[in-house]
């Protein structure tokens, strides 16, 4: 693909490689000065030097027509800023025929980026064609005018190459939108608008546009202006949202976003206002991007230097484009230099740019998801331990005082409250190890499962959250398997441990007790009933119909 577009964008670069005629003189005049009169004093002409200045408000050029070679028919010249175009054509026998155009009646050329003029004065007669330019604002209008004398429309394969780079640049907008409702970072929506901007650039520069936009010429010639900082910006951004925070000098990444707003002001500006110091405007346009380039440039640097991952993608796709802006750069602003706006170097750089930028993106979301993921597990996991108590793996106080009303609203309608019988003594006696031993045995007979809800409020305490109508006797048969699971467990004990409990069963009304501490505290009352009658029983709330067990 890339290899077969570079013959296609150096004919776009270039697209007068046809049958052309090149200028052969040029002079400078005054809008109040007669067409005529400039044309044949020789003296204001100057021959064999292309260093053509924008000081005069009008600069004419002069075609020399040879009448054995093929007689031109078009003239074509790059888009940009002018207030008319005068085509003066000089007969052999003196006779002069005048033709004027506004920048309205300009039309674009099928070779991308450029207008064209019809030549229907130019005959067999003809010696030469003055072309006089009013106000122009940028020497390519002069450098790159030229007559044509067949059409030099594209093929249809120049068409469909050119179609499938705008389609390559569609294709990170389909990526972004699925990645950004994946994970919704900034720099996925500043990659989206590169992308359009990118998509755009080809659009209004490429001979895509008289075929699918159908706009005047100036129009396109204030877009492609507007879309070029839009691009800047936009790139700008995305670099300062894409590179991972630790890996960027501070003070560069609060550049970057000043550094956009500046590129969409220049250009807004010069497409707005594109006379205000015409002769010089278009150079120090072009230089005001000169400092936006260098700290673009230092910002990747710094990334690079830091060992950025997302950098080393975006080194590999921007190389191209950021060569393209120090061409514009340099040939814009350095004097007796063609200026070249690297065309051919552009849609080199768009394809890197999807191709290498577009990995970048998907890597660096797949870090940042991988990155969540494990923040979710880790956040997960220390949600669990803050909710289970650390020595029965059993659910905590903290754990049933925050889920209670959820726990209500899943059908729990049972609380019990449950403590050891003389837990102490086994501490007192035993020590705290042989204890230990015994709470993880308690908890083992407590046997949570789907209709059971275990948990250790502190010391020897505990509670059971059951549902179903059997809720007391399951609560009952836990409570009675204790002594012999904790027999089993803990041999070197010399009596068993016994558990006291109380049991409740709650309003079926959620809003009645959605609360722990209320429930908690009229089952604990029945807990000390329990006690106090002797302990290894069960005092259950007068509407269970259970005999307390000895």
């Amino acid at each position: 693909m890339l290899w077969s577009l570079l013959p296609m964008v150096a004919n776009a670069a270039n697209p007068t490689a046809v049958s052309i005629l090149q200028p052969s003189c040029w002079a400078v005049g005054s809008l109040s000065e007669a067409l005529e009169g400039v044309a044949r004093s020789e003296v204001r002409w100057r021959c064999g030097d292309r260093d053509y200045t924008l000081d005069g408000e009008r600069v004419l050029l002069r075609f020399d027509i040879d009448p054995a070679q093929a007689l031109p028919r078009h003239l074509l010249s790059r888009r940009s800023a002018l207030q008319a175009v005068h085509l003066l054509a000089i007969d052999a026998d003196g006779g002069l025929r005048r033709a004027s155009f506004a920048p309205g009646q300009l039309q674009n050329a099928l070779a991308g980026g450029y207008f064209e003029l019809p030549l229907s004065d130019v005959t067999r007669q003809t010696r030469q064609l003055i072309v006089a330019f009013d106000r122009p604002t940028h020497r390519m209008v002069l450098e790159q005018a030229h007559l044509a004398s067949i059409d030099s429309a594209p093929t249809t394969r120049h068409l469909l190459l050119l179609a499938g780079l705008c389609g390559m640049l569609l294709m990170p907008l389909v990526f972004n939108i699925a990645f950004y409702r994946v994970l919704r970072e900034p720099f996925v929506l500043w990659h989206g608008a590169l992308a359009v901007s990118l998509l755009s650039s080809s659009l209004v520069s490429s001979e895509l546009a008289p075929v699918l936009l159908d706009l005047p010429a100036m129009t396109l010639s204030w877009m492609t202006t507007l879309v070029f900082g839009m691009t800047i910006a936009s790139g700008v951004m995305f670099t300062a949202s894409f590179v991972e925070p630790e890996h960027m000098n501070p003070r560069l990444r609060r550049a970057l976003p000043y550094c956009a707003v500046a590129a969409l002001a220049l250009s807004a500006f010069h497409a707005a206002f594109p006379y205000v110091a015409r002769p010089v405007q278009s150079m120090f346009y072009t230089a005001a991007f000169g400092p936006i380039l260098l700290v673009v440039l230092c910002a990747l640097v710094d990334a690079l230097r830091r060992g950025s991952r997302a950098a080393r993608f975006q080194a590999v796709g921007w190389t191209p484009l950021l060569l393209v802006g120090l061409v514009r750069l340099v040939t814009g602003v350095v004097p007796g230099l063609t200026s070249n706006d690297a065309e051919t170097l552009f849609h080199i750089g768009c394809v890197f740019e999807v191709l290498s930028t577009a990995m970048g993106v998907a890597d660096r979301l797949m870090t940042l998801k991988h990155q969540r993921d494990q923040a979710q597990t880790e956040a997960a996991v220390l949600e669990r331990l803050s909710a289970h108590d650390a020595l029965t793996g059993l659910l905590n106080r903290r754990a049933i005082e925050t889920r209670f009303e959820e726990f209500r609203a899943n059908g729990y309608d049972t609380l019990a409250v449950l403590d050891l019988d003389h837990f102490k003594s086994v501490n007192d006696q035993f020590g705290h190890g042989v204890g230990d031993a015994v709470l993880k045995a308690t908890a083992a007979a407590l046997q949570p499962d789907a209709q059971v809800q275990a948990f250790r409020l502190g010391g020897e305490e505990f509670v059971l959250l059951l549902r179903g109508d059997d809720g007391a006797a399951q609560a009952e048969r836990r409570r009675q398997a204790i002594p012999s699971r904790v027999a089993a467990a803990v041999p070197e004990l010399a009596r068993p441990v016994t558990a006291s409990m109380g049991v409740i069963r709650l309003a079926p009304a959620a809003h009645l007790d959605t609360h722990f501490q209320p429930c908690f505290d009229r089952a604990d009352k029945l807990l000390y009933v329990a006690k106090g009658d002797g302990r290894n029983r069960s005092a259950f709330a007068p509407e269970h119909a259970f005999e307390l067990t000895t």
